[in-house]
């Protein structure tokens, strides 16, 4: 049901309680998520994003609680992403007057979803729409985290809605950042950011900048996704800086899949050379773990160790999506580390070293490895490598 935010302005968005992935499968959503809409009612009445298609009809019947949705003027598309452009066409028959108001790149991809020939208003930054008593103003945000992004800001009532920025994938009874479990928050927007945002750090900080510049009072920041900040909302604004600038914690995760143990107890003594250096860490079996936290765990780490046995020359395939998005990331200021177990040919180490060398990870230390079973000389030089890494973090 909607929810009155401010005066005129309503959140007539959807709540999925169920969603486990996102984009696809690519990202793992275990609080589900939310696709935030906002309807303002003013001597115009406008819409801002919609809600992800399968939701259409209860995203309408949000929108009808309040006003009929012929009686719309404009309909403002801030990304076209389907989980908020994806009721557009169901909405669109039913304001066939509307203008579709979308940014110079948004134009190109909402046609490209939909290929209808709606009533398009592309704006660049600076350009605003009055609805009467307030007005609209756009600010263009490429990159954040698609081309065609874009952020809307409602003068009078200070809101900005910058769709994807400042968001979580966090389902809750309620729709304010002051009414829910603040960990749990701050889990979800650090995930969010690690996994999608993390590429973009450098656009992130200048779009903050420039945002600033435009000397707008906030009030409420209003994501696509997740809790809305109400209380204190610059907060998520200095996290995303800080989250940005990419300085990691002194900490390590360490990485690893096995096949009989071996590499099991190889980086479980690795962690033991960290410890004893003081440098906390985190042990995650690929095969078990959830990528989306460990990349957020990864996100926050200085270091990262990553292990596997020999399999056909290379990896288990389990360290291998992992792997991949530590070069797509572009996770910044890390070190890293290999080791790994074999019975015949041994090429694991070297392949992960290919790999972090690919993301961009200095290495640490030379890595180790151990045939068949490690003896406790292996164990030994894996809790060294562990005590040469932890140095490494220190000093960093």
């Amino acid at each position: 049901m909607p929810t009155e935010l401010k005066p005129g302005l309503h959140w007539v968005g959807v709540i999925d309680w169920g969603i486990r992935h996102f984009h696809g499968y690519e990202l793992s959503t275990h609080r589900g998520t939310t696709y935030n809409s906002y309807l303002i009612m003013d001597e115009k009445i406008a819409l801002v994003d919609t809600a992800w298609t399968p939701f259409q009809e209860e995203f309408i019947r949000n929108i009808r609680a309040l006003v009929e949705p012929a009686r719309i003027d404009y309909v403002i598309a801030n990304h076209a992403e389907v989980d908020h452009s994806g009721s557009l066409p169901a909405l669109m028959r039913l304001c066939p007057n509307a203008e579709l108001v979308v940014s110079k790149r948004g134009h190109e991809s909402i046609e490209g979803h939909y290929h209808q020939p709606w009533k398009f208003r592309p704006v660049a930054t600076g350009d605003s729409l009055s609805l009467g008593r307030n007005k609209l103003v756009f600010v263009e945000a490429p990159m954040l985290h698609w081309p065609d992004s874009m952020f809307t800001y409602l003068t009078g009532l200070n809101v900005l809605m910058p769709n994807d920025a400042f968001g979580q994938h966090y389902a809750t009874a309620f729709r304010f950042n002051d009414q829910v479990n603040q960990q749990e928050l701050y889990e979800e927007a650090l995930k969010y950011y690690a996994n999608i945002l993390t590429p973009f750090s450098k656009l992130v900080l200048k779009k903050i900048e420039e945002v600033v510049a435009l000397n707008l009072p906030v009030d409420m920041i209003c994501p696509s996704h997740g809790v809305l900040w109400r209380k204190d909302p610059l907060q998520i604004v200095a996290k995303y800086q800080e989250w940005a600038r990419q300085t990691p914690e002194r900490s390590a995760v360490i990485l690893y899949d096995t096949m009989w143990e071996a590499t099991r107890r190889m980086g479980e003594a690795i962690g033991v050379g960290l410890a004893a250096e003081g440098v906390p860490y985190k042990l995650f079996h690929m095969a078990t773990s959830d990528r989306n936290d460990v990349l957020a765990e990864v996100f926050k780490s200085k270091a990262i160790l990553v292990g596997s046995p020999t399999l056909n020359q290379g990896l288990l395939p389990t360290l291998m999506p992992v792997l991949e998005d530590l070069r797509g990331l572009r996770f910044q200021n890390k070190i890293g580390a290999a080791f790994g177990s074999y019975g015949w040919s041994g090429e694991s180490p070297r392949v992960i070293e290919e790999h972090l060398a690919a993301a961009k990870i200095p290495l640490a230390a030379e890595s180790v490895k151990a045939k068949w079973q490690p003896r406790p000389a292996d164990l030994a030089a894996c809790e060294t490598l562990g005590r040469k890494v932890a140095a490494a973090v220190k000093a960093g």
